[in-house]
């Protein structure tokens, strides 16, 4: 019972932030062991205090990113005077910015695929998929099926956040008139996002990351395909048959996308080409190809303004006052790079340092030698991806990678599995979860997600099972 208890905390406290690489073999020379230090217990105090912080948001109207950033530094702060003390202080400092370059590297990848995202919503892009969808006048049910599908595939290659937020637009503008409707799909646009975001490292944070760190190859992720595909039609098959019958009424809208927006779509595809070759066949990190992404769309820019002519384009129909800014002269790429959720991002900053330190000290070894040492790694692996529904996915996946456990493929294929789907469990248990829960308000709740879980759980389940059939091979 107490090394049960003992894992619990362990998730829940200080497995509450992303790792790096700060104590992998060569990195950090005589590291000591402060697991039982007064500094050790100091660290664990300042990050369950950030945490707690971060965790109360709403509460305290205290933006996530500032608790998480100063808990880092004061972590780093106090284990560097320890080290000084000790006559040993580059041991510490290397260990700080091997997990600065990790965030570095995270930083960049996300960066580009956020700026690209700002600017296909700024030329128009999504507000065209979300009018051409109104338009065709599907059947609630029909809808029902269409969101949670595109949900899935464009999870596997853009933000699970973005994606949820462009497929809850969607279900809000065909469901005004129909509650019921809404919550449905928003419940099942959680479900299906995590799962698509599963298959791919483009898809998602934890994926990302285990791609980064070259524990799977990028084909590897696709052999994930079959079990996320289970996991998202098993809770959505069960919804289906509580989803109105009926046809939304809804006015007709006109699409009109503005000047370079399909070619901007074909940038994004032929970035995510290049990081993904540049990956496979030259051993770059993903960051590298994306900034060559970055290049060819400040590029793309300066020619939308040098060829603009002073023209204002017409506005989307149901955005008229849209005109007064959509004259081409005025395109700055940097203003969408400008305009990204830096809250999050540092945020993640915090969280990476304060893992890693956590790492460093010796916290994170402690924790792999219960969970991949005395139980069973599938049983560890299949725990820590229902965790995954209180605590970011991203978060527990590098908390995982800081313990450098040694497992077969299969295991790391069943945590990316498990990690992913296990953030659908809960409303708050992934971003796509808190951000639909912020854009529909009053409509979408925690506790009608709630009511959701068995189902969602049984898929959960399904999945786990269907990857030892399929994937037999990688254990």
């Amino acid at each position: 019972m107490a090394k049960l208890l003992f894992v619990v905390v362990s998730l829940l406290v200080p497995v509450l932030g992303i790792a790096a690489e700060a104590s992998s073999p060569g990195l950090a020379p005589a590291a000591l062991d402060l697991t039982g230090h007064a500094v050790g217990y100091l660290a664990l105090a300042i990050t369950v205090l950030a945490y707690v912080a971060a965790m109360s948001e709403d509460v305290i109207e205290l933006r996530k990113s500032k608790p998480m950033v100063l808990g880092a530094a004061l972590v780093w702060f106090v284990i560097c005077i320890y080290y000084a003390m000790q006559g040993n202080p580059k041991a510490a400092v290397m260990a700080f910015e091997s997990n600065l370059l990790a965030y570095v590297e995270l930083l960049l990848f996300i960066l580009v695929s956020m700026t690209y995202l700002n600017a296909m919503e700024e030329r128009g892009i999504f507000d065209g998929m979300r009018i051409w969808l109104v338009n065709r006048r599907y059947s609630y049910q029909q809808l029902f099926w269409i969101i949670g599908t595109l949900a899935f595939f464009l999870s596997a290659i853009v933000s699970g956040l973005a994606v949820a937020l462009l497929m809850g637009n969607i279900a809000l503008a065909v469901g005004k008139h129909n509650s019921r409707f809404v919550r449905l799909a928003c419940v099942h646009i959680i479900s299906a996002t995590n799962a698509g975001g599963s298959f791919s490292p483009l898809g998602g944070i934890s994926t990302l990351f285990v791609w980064q760190h070259h524990v799977l190859h990028f084909t590897e992720f696709l052999t994930l395909f079959i079990p996320c595909l289970v996991n998202f039609l098993v809770p959505a098959l069960i919804m289906h048959y509580f989803v109105p019958k009926e046809v939304p009424l809804i006015s007709r809208h006109v699409i009109n996308l503005r000047r370079g927006s399909k070619r901007i779509i074909f940038l994004f595809g032929l970035t995510l080409v290049i990081t993904v070759l540049s990956n496979v066949y030259l051993e770059l990190p993903p960051a590298a190809g994306m900034m060559a992404g970055l290049a060819l769309l400040q590029l793309f820019s300066f020619y939308l303004i040098k060829t603009a002519k002073g023209r204002e384009q017409e506005a989307i129909v149901d955005e008229p006052k849209a005109s007064l800014w959509l004259d081409d002269r005025d395109y700055d790429i940097f203003q969408k790079i400008g305009n990204l959720e830096w809250d999050t991002l540092l945020f993640f900053y915090g969280a990476m340092m304060i893992i890693g330190a956590l790492g460093f000290v010796g916290y994170l070894d402690a924790i792999a030698h219960f969970l991949f040492g005395e139980i069973d790694t599938t049983l560890a692996n299949i725990l820590i991806g229902l965790s995954s529904a209180f605590i970011d996915n991203g978060t527990l996946m590098f908390a995982v990678l800081n313990m450098h456990p040694t497992m077969p493929i299969g295991q790391w294929l069943l945590l990316t599995l498990t990690l992913g789907a296990g953030g659908s469990l809960l409303a708050i248990g992934s971003a796509p979860g808190v951000g639909l829960l912020g854009q529909v308000k009053g409509i979408y709740t925690f506790g009608y997600h709630l009511r959701w879980m068995p189902v969602i759980l049984l898929g959960y389940f399904a999945s786990v099972a269907v990857h030892f059939w399929v994937n037999a091979r990688f254990f």
